[in-house]
């Protein structure tokens, strides 16, 4: 039995009206046609995938998952006696488009993804959980196509390679496919750990090493932007972006810096505070930069910013510095990310300080100093925001080679 969706030949008001048949996988027959309560404009249409064309804009997302919805629950429908009649499968369907959340059957794998993501919901940053949503979008995806429910009993080695044939179909980087992978993992687990059986001992997720691309600034980067001339209306962001870089702390923390935090301790002045994301208490020694950028403001910090325009203010003072080599980033165009080729200014944003500050001082100040400093939990966790291409370091190895190959 396959499903097919198609638009009605005539257009109401609002759009043409979404039907469903069921095709007999024996003779190719239409056995049963379906008029769905939802419409769509026909140039939204895509007849070839069956399902709108845009899947990430808010309107249609929630469509298509009402649309994979309907084909694995008449599937599990039709497995049953009760079920296979047109009228009780015409009610399931009004019932599917009615509801405001969907619902798992027992068992499922999308149902204990469910119950761990309530039991981790306050134990998580808003970030985690928003990740753990994708993960579970995907594999409401991979449900549609597949037109069933994945239980979790049947999550094997045989599972993944069609798990990851259907990723690579729907242009998923492999890295998004290796966490999901991940997550399924750590779902298994947990239903281990709930008395339910699995094989989760037999799951292996390919292992596929990527190189890491790291956008940092530079010391001479970074000397740039102090030294270019910017206009008055993009001084605190010039000035925000030089604290960043000279404190390592992401955006929700240093845009939050007040004068009360900071403290003296042996004549340095340094800054006191609880980082948002992991509740760490920070004490940090100001940069010479950094206080040099108070006496600006009368002995305190710029005043904030908000996200949005921080981000876009960055860039504007970054091209005004002659921050415009050309780089190669993962960019979004259309529903995937795709390598292209921009002017590095194009690509900066509020992050690149904590990067910047962890790849330029790495090497100069002992590790286990700037682990302290940015609040990483662990040496490898920092490594992450290493850039490894920093020519600093690399003429700083190419120096040493020719002063020990002259001293022999």
């Amino acid at each position: 039995m396959k499903f097919l969706f198609f638009l009605s030949q005539k257009k109401t008001i609002s759009g043409y009206r979404i039907y469903l048949s069921f095709v007999s996988d024996d003779t190719g027959n239409i056995m049963h046609k379906f008029c769905l309560p939802l419409k769509i404009p026909r140039e939204d249409w895509d007849p070839e995938k069956q399902r709108p064309v845009d899947i990430y804009c808010k309107k249609y997302k929630k469509l298509n998952i009402t649309l994979n919805a309907i084909k694995t629950g008449i599937s599990e429908l039709l497995k049953s006696k009760s079920g296979s009649s047109a009228k009780t499968i015409s009610a399931f369907i009004h019932k599917i488009c009615s509801e405001k959340a969907l619902s798992y059957p027992k068992g499922s794998l999308l149902s204990i993804m469910e119950e761990y993501l309530k039991m981790k919901k306050n134990l998580i940053c808003l970030s985690t959980y928003r990740r753990y949503q994708v993960f579970i979008r995907l594999i409401e995806k991979f449900e549609g196509f597949l037109s069933r429910h994945i239980f979790i009993e049947e999550i094997d080695n045989f599972f993944l390679p069609k798990f990851y044939a259907f990723g690579r179909e729907e242009k998923y980087t492999e890295s998004t496919l290796n966490r999901t992978a991940g997550f399924i993992k750590t779902i298994l687990n947990f239903a281990e750990k709930r008395g339910i059986r699995t094989n989760v001992k037999q799951l292996e997720i390919p292992k596929v090493k990527t190189a890491r691309k790291i956008m940092t600034l530079d010391e001479k980067e970074i000397k740039k932007i102090r030294q270019a001339s910017i206009p008055e209306n993009l001084q605190q962001a010039k000035n925000w972006l030089l604290i960043s870089c000279y404190t390592g702390q992401r955006i929700s923390d240093f845009m939050r810096f007040h004068i009360r935090q900071v403290v003296e301790i042996d004549c340095k002045k340094c800054i006191s505070f609880v980082q948002q994301k992991t509740g760490k208490e920070i004490i940090l020694p100001l940069h010479p930069i950094v206080l040099n950028i108070l006496e600006k403001y009368d002995n305190s910090f710029p005043p904030p910013l908000e996200n949005s325009l921080y981000n876009k203010q960055i860039k504007e003072v970054a091209f005004l510095a002659g921050i415009t080599k050309p780089v190669r980033v993962r960019k979004r165009v259309g529903f995937r990310v795709k390598e292209i080729q921009v002017e590095k200014w194009q690509n900066i944003s509020s992050h690149i300080g904590r990067r910047s500050f962890a790849s330029n001082f790495y090497g100069k100040i002992p590790t286990p100093l700037l682990i302290q400093a940015t609040g990483h939990s662990t040496e490898q966790m920092f490594l992450n925001y290493v850039n490894p291409l920093n020519h600093a370091r690399i003429l700083s190895l190419g120096n040493y080679f020719e002063k020990i190959h002259s001293e022999v």
